[in-house]
């Protein structure tokens, strides 16, 4: 599979890439992101579909899973080599997150976040020590980062950090406390915002990469969860907790520049998990309704059942299409932050739409865990919560659209 991965990011050249970008006016993919896409998906269906329940169900991180990833190039796919990366584009992280996700969506978030909003920002941000120091570790699935934006009672407010950051000579010392942080029980490091003038309000916030473990840092209780149990979340507690000048990451006072741009990479993550889970469910729909059989025919003959499915599959493939030219203009280097949000919001609705109609498919069911359609209803609710809640996604789409209007 490996070698697969290492054909595909050979074949992305400039001339490929210009292909690539084009896809929108395509029938398909072009041959080396659907290598990549199958891949990917024969990955899922062997190693995390078999064991994703019963990783839900003991909390259990995927540790072994989440190395072969990383073996396979893709806990850092848009990493370029020289740090240890696949170099490959943002849709291929999206196609290749969404079959991830497709099998088990804890392991999809673990991806995501390793991806898009730990490796992200150090990799745009980090100076080159930085990024050999804090991103080369972090390509292989031996380690794992975090990012430590929310807090207890600001979670959709970015701008508003309590947690405060001084400098007292060679070193920052941070203190306050960081809420609903996913791998925080697992990850080797974060990506931490503070407050460090409070006088400028957003423009006062700073970026650090913060090493876990270390003195002055602990972690909170592992939460109990609806879903994506497999994946750790906790809140990451500052006492005193001192890290090096040099951790600081971009310039003083960059931090919300930081947080938004990389939210807006980390919601195509997000719509990529939201995808999996969707398709998931509509594949364990679509296997019981030709399965099941009523009134001596498979209810997929009903009328009422096709309608669920042409709707289901509706929803799916217009919050793919979506989540892919959002990733193509990230490539292309074109303005993506309504693209993404509108993503983000699309394939999160879609993926707890169609996990709700794949219950009322199975009926009774659906409703026991002998069946994986109450896991991807659970797991489904999430997508509209993190990385700014559906709400959020509409202000942003509505901002970046008046701002069009308006210019």
């Amino acid at each position: 599979m490996a070698a697969i991965l290492c054909g595909a990011r050979k074949a992305l050249t400039p001339r490929s890439l210009r292909c690539l970008h084009s896809v929108y006016q395509m029938a398909e993919l072009p041959e080396t992101h659907q290598m990549l896409r199958q891949t990917c998906r024969d990955f899922a269906e062997k190693e995390l579909a078999p064991i994703a329940s019963q990783l839900d169900k003991e909390h259990q991180f995927p540790a072994e899973q989440v190395q072969k990833l990383g073996a396979m190039g893709l806990m850092a796919v848009e990493v370029p080599e020289q740090f240890g990366g696949a170099g490959l584009d943002y849709l291929a992280y999206a196609i290749g997150l969404e079959e991830i996700s497709r099998g088990c969506a804890s392991t999809g978030v673990i991806t995501s976040v390793n991806n898009s909003l730990y490796l992200g920002p150090v990799l745009k941000f980090g100076t080159e020590e930085q990024k050999h120091k804090w991103i080369t570790p972090f390509t292989t699935g031996q380690k794992v980062g975090c990012f430590a934006l929310s807090e207890p009672g600001n979670g959709s407010d970015a701008g508003a950090a309590s947690t405060v950051a001084r400098l007292e000579g060679d070193h920052w010392v941070l203190n306050g406390t960081k809420a609903w942080i996913t791998n925080a029980w697992d990850a080797s490091a974060a990506v931490v915002f503070a407050t460090t003038d409070k006088t400028l309000k957003h423009k006062g916030i700073s970026a650090f990469v913060v090493p876990i473990p270390t003195p002055g840092l602990s972690l909170g209780k592992k939460e109990d969860k609806l879903g994506i149990r497999a994946s750790s979340t906790a809140n990451l507690i500052f006492e005193d907790c001192r890290v090096p000048k040099s951790n600081l990451l971009g310039e003083l006072g960059m931090g919300f520049k930081i947080a938004m741009q990389t939210l807006d990479c980390g919601r195509i993550g997000i719509a990529a998990q939201a995808l999996g889970i969707g398709q998931a469910a509509l594949d364990c729909a679509v296997d019981y309704a030709e399965k099941r059989t009523a009134f001596g025919a498979p209810i997929s003959k009903m009328q009422a059942i096709q309608f669920k499915i042409a709707d289901m599959a509706l929803a799916l493939e217009s919050a793919r299409l979506l989540t892919w030219r959002a990733a193509m203009l990230k490539d292309n280097k074109s303005p993506f932050t309504k693209e993404a949000a509108m993503a983000k919001l699309s394939a999160s609705e879609a993926a707890t739409f169609i996990s709700h109609q794949s219950i009322q498919i199975l009926g009774g069911m659906g409703y026991v865990t002998d069946m994986p359609a109450e896991r991807h209803y659970r797991d489904a609710r999430i997508t509209e919560i993190y990385e700014g809640t559906s709400e959020i996604q509409r202000l942003v789409i509505s901002s970046q659209i008046l701002k069009e209007y308006r210019g």
